[in-house]
């Protein structure tokens, strides 16, 4: 239930495996935050990983390689997956903030060099020279969001995965401590495996069944403008906001975390102060043409770790949602993850911290 891209990616390593699999999605499968991202790909390093986010990371990113050629090779389609490498950069000398995050970085083994004037100038000639300190990731890769989900769709149907647009599950029938089948608006579906990758609308599917996920919808505005190709080549990382540029000359500038429900719509208020942010690290974006922007919802849990794993009172139930800002990123390796508990296989990384089960003292109901 949910065809995003981490539903997508499920599906399509589990068709794989030979299993039979139906997606359902409420509207359009792969429309909602999957392809409203910017397709920022942070590093991870597996050996040196210090908290289960960082590791569960650092084996997704080691995985993004293969399924890129894989899903080329299934699909013809390529989704745009390249090393361009990340600055992390700084308006001031001296930035708290930014200084954690390079102990972060430096904690968990990601590789990061600190640039002179002169080199960030080579890097990146039309950055603000008002820009104090600069690092460079240069293992930060990226993959171009809609092309990368309709790759997976493409890949999906060549494994013979059915997906069903339009079909808004709303409740479970349980039986025995199983779920037999759910009902969506257009009839009942049943299997032997049910699986809840319904991202910021998981919480209101598990809550037909009494069972409680505190999963907030958080609303992310970006806006895409139009510059010279090779205007900036690098993603350009401020604090939570970048800028992300494409070979073609787009320029990704994102983005905002707002708790608004289920609200979709752009502000004229953000929209432009993005454009001013992203104007104030590149000048020269200025000149650049306005093309459009867009929101998407996504989906965070009160501790920022998705859900991954089993509804424990329930024999037949998963779920992987609650990615936030990292669904495409996750997005890999959550799929082997679910494959392997589906499946009974060893697992690649422990769930305990990703346990759905690990907020029940406070919000599960029988």
């Amino acid at each position: 239930m949910g065809g995003g891209v981490i539903g997508l990616t499920i599906a399509y390593e589990l068709a794989g495996q030979g299993t039979a699999v139906t997606v359902l999605d409420q509207a359009t499968p792969g429309k909602e935050a999957s392809w409203a991202g910017a397709g920022m790909l942070p590093p991870g390093n597996v050996q040196y990983a210090q908290t289960p986010q960082a590791l569960l990371r650092a084996e997704s990113h080691a995985l993004w390689t293969d399924l890129t050629q894989q899903l080329y090779e299934e699909s013809g389609i390529d989704n745009g997956y390249r090393n361009c490498g990340s600055l992390l950069v700084s308006l001031q000398e001296d930035n708290a903030d930014v200084q954690d995050e390079l102990q972060t970085l430096l904690n968990n083994g990601i590789t990061t060099e600190e640039l002179s004037a002169t080199q960030l100038k080579s890097y990146e000639p039309t950055l603000n020279s008002n820009i104090k300190k600069a690092w460079s990731l240069p293992e930060f890769c990226q993959v171009r969001n809609p092309r990368h989900l309709k790759a997976l769709l493409a890949g999906c149907a060549a494994r013979n995965v059915r997906i069903l647009a339009g079909e808004a599950a709303y409740h479970f029938e349980v039986q025995n401590g199983k779920v037999s089948s759910v009902r969506t608006n257009n009839g009942a579906y049943t299997a032997d495996q049910f699986i809840i990758t319904s991202g910021a609308w998981t919480g209101q599917l598990l809550h037909s069944i009494g069972y409680k996920i505190p999963i907030e919808p958080v609303r992310g505005q970006i806006v895409l403008l139009s510059a010279t190709p090779g205007l900036i080549r690098h993603v350009i990382e401020y604090g939570p906001r970048y800028l992300v540029p494409r070979p073609d000359g787009r320029i990704l500038i994102g983005s905002t975390v707002e708790q608004v429900g289920f609200n979709k719509s752009n502000t004229a208020g953000a929209v432009s102060e993005l454009i001013a942010f992203g104007s104030k690290l590149v000048p020269a974006l200025e000149e650049a043409t306005f093309e459009r922007c867009w929101a998407g919802l996504r989906p965070r849990t009160p501790d920022n770790l998705p859900l991954i794993g089993p509804v424990t009172e329930f024999d037949n139930l998963l779920v992987a949602a609650g990615h936030f800002r990292d669904g495409l990123q996750l997005s890999p390796i959550t799929a082997i993850l679910i494959r392997q508990l589906l499946l009974k296989q060893s697992l690649t990384v422990p769930l305990e911290p990703f346990a759905c089960n690990r907020f029940r003292e406070s919000v599960y109901q029988n």
